[in-house]
């Protein structure tokens, strides 16, 4: 579990194919003291697991599912990731609560000034809200215009100078998460929905 507040930007020093996938060998400075193997950290959002620790420079193994739904696969040797380390039971929540598990990719669609527009899949448009928490590669941030497809949030300069937001343009691709509260509700009222239709009691032997 997260918050979506980045406490540090790694740079990709390395990144091997794998049977499964690929490996990322990441450079982290800041929060890599008193970690371990089999730790977790977000990586653009993604909650990924050490491998390895040698010096600064940590690997990750990255599955072909990850890979699928995350920006992750974009990645280049020099690419700036955001980095969040797993939440700990003393740790206030600042920004929202966060699982690291990547709904899906959108996709720049302007970046004027501070306000940051993305498309988004439709598939994920009944867990977004006006004024609702979202996750962009791994930031915590408040919707402030909310369209059929687009979302439009408000960057303050503190998050622009300690994230990889500042080197978007329009046409990258981004990691969305929905709020944790909003997927589980929108599984709850389908699985209600579903009760009431001809199939489901069929099945159950009501009818």
């Amino acid at each position: 579990m997260f918050t979506g507040i980045i406490q540090e930007v790694g740079k990709v020093t390395k990144i091997e194919k794998s049977p499964t996938g690929l490996t990322l060998f990441i450079e982290i400075k800041k929060i890599i003291e008193n970690k371990k193997i089999g730790d977790s950290i977000a990586v653009n959002g993604a909650c990924l697991t050490i491998v390895e620790i040698k010096d600064n420079n940590v690997r990750f193994d990255v599955i072909d599912e990850t890979l699928s739904k995350t920006n992750l696969k974009n990645l280049e040797i020099g690419s700036e990731v955001n980095l969040e380390p797993a939440l700990t039971l003393s740790q206030g929540i600042d920004g929202h609560l966060v699982q690291g598990h990547v709904d899906c990719e959108g996709i720049v669609e302007r970046f004027e000034g501070q306000k940051l527009t993305v498309k988004f899949p439709l598939n994920i448009a009944e867990c977004l809200a006006f004024k609702g928490s979202v996750t962009i590669n791994g930031v915590s941030l408040t919707i402030s215009n909310l369209q059929e497809d687009t979302l439009t949030v408000s960057l303050i300069p503190h998050t622009l100078e300690n994230t990889n937001l500042k080197n978007l343009t329009k046409g990258n691709t981004v990691n969305l998460e929905v709020d944790l509260i909003a997927r589980y509700l929108k599984n709850m009222m389908e699985k209600r929905d579903n009760e009431a239709k001809y199939e489901f009691l069929k099945e159950r032997n009501l009818i």
